[in-house]
């Protein structure tokens, strides 16, 4: 059995959050276990004057760890699941572990407005294309400014009045202990939520049986069949940041129900469905909803 084990991730205040908790769970199965976090370094933290979309997609806050991982240097890494691309290498595998933090969106205004109070004309900070094409379709009159960091920077830059409100990911708050923070959560069917979003992703080499084993401990099951749905989806799209895009999946006895939705390429429209059937179809569903969804971005 393993007697050490090496942990990557990025090095914001969430990252290292998110990694303790999964540190601190895998150390309840194997307390002998002696494991190190190593941080690293990504594209994605580096580059923060540019969107997502204009420099690689999400996939730059995972290369220089799949490299480490790749290397030997680390035995697995910790991702937030919606930054991991639709595609993993084939030397790698993923799983969703521990349970699925609340998926939705959220607004954080400066004074305390919800989103339907907010003045014609106020500035909602998001890099997002899938947030703003929602958005905007609830508050055409908004408009929208980049803005990229960690969520403290985030939250600062509003103080400082660069943006009149943000929008988030609640899992992120909630992680940290900050949910007094939000003003508003915003529902699912109206900002439908990235890809995996809510739930923590560990990633690891396919060969590392030992690894596998103490993994399937902490790994939530029916998340990971709503996070695979959801990203069968994302790859029939082939979606990205590029791409105005989510999915939401939830399981009712032994159901599955898939709701998604994409954005013309210009822009202007929104197109949204939902798929469900038998649990076992999980990725069926999401394939099926893609093939109904891609036609509007052909």
């Amino acid at each position: 059995m393993k007697k050490s084990m090496v942990i990557g991730t990025r090095g914001s205040a969430l990252a290292l959050t998110q990694t303790n908790v999964v540190k601190e769970h895998i150390q309840k199965y194997c307390p002998d276990l002696e494991i190190e976090i190593k941080i690293i370094k990504t594209t994605g933290d580096k580059i923060l004057d540019k969107s997502l979309s204009k420099i690689g997609g999400k996939g730059l806050f995972v290369l220089e760890i799949e490299s480490a991982l790749r290397n030997g240097e680390i035995d697995l890494a910790v991702h937030s699941m919606k930054d991991v691309p639709n595609v993993v290498p084939d030397e790698f595998a993923i799983v969703a572990v521990l349970d699925r933090e609340d998926p939705r969106d959220v607004l954080i205004s400066k004074d305390g407005l919800l989103l339907s109070e907010l003045p014609i004309g106020a500035a909602v900070g998001t890099s997002s294309l899938r947030r703003v094409a929602q958005i905007r379709n609830l508050r055409p009159d908004l408009n929208f400014k980049p803005l990229r960091g960690n969520i403290d920077t985030r939250i600062k830059k509003m103080m400082n009045g660069e943006v009149d409100a943000i929008i988030l990911a609640a899992a992120g708050l909630k992680r940290m202990g900050w949910q007094d923070k939000i003003t508003q959560y915003l529902d699912v069917n109206d900002c439908i939520p990235s890809v995996g979003q809510g739930a923590l992703c560990i990633e690891f080499r396919k060969a590392d049986l030992q690894l596998r084993d103490i993994l399937s401990n902490i790994v939530n099951e029916k998340d990971f069949k709503c996070v695979l749905s959801e990203r069968a989806f994302l790859k029939e799209m082939n979606g990205d940041c590029s791409i105005a895009i989510g999915a939401h999946a939830v399981i009712k006895d032994a159901s599955i129900f898939l709701e998604g939705f994409v954005c013309s390429k210009d822009g202007t429209k929104l197109f949204a469905d939902r798929e469900a059937g038998s649990l076992s179809q999980y990725e069926e569903i999401g394939m099926k909803l893609g093939k109904k969804l891609k036609v509007y971005r052909e």
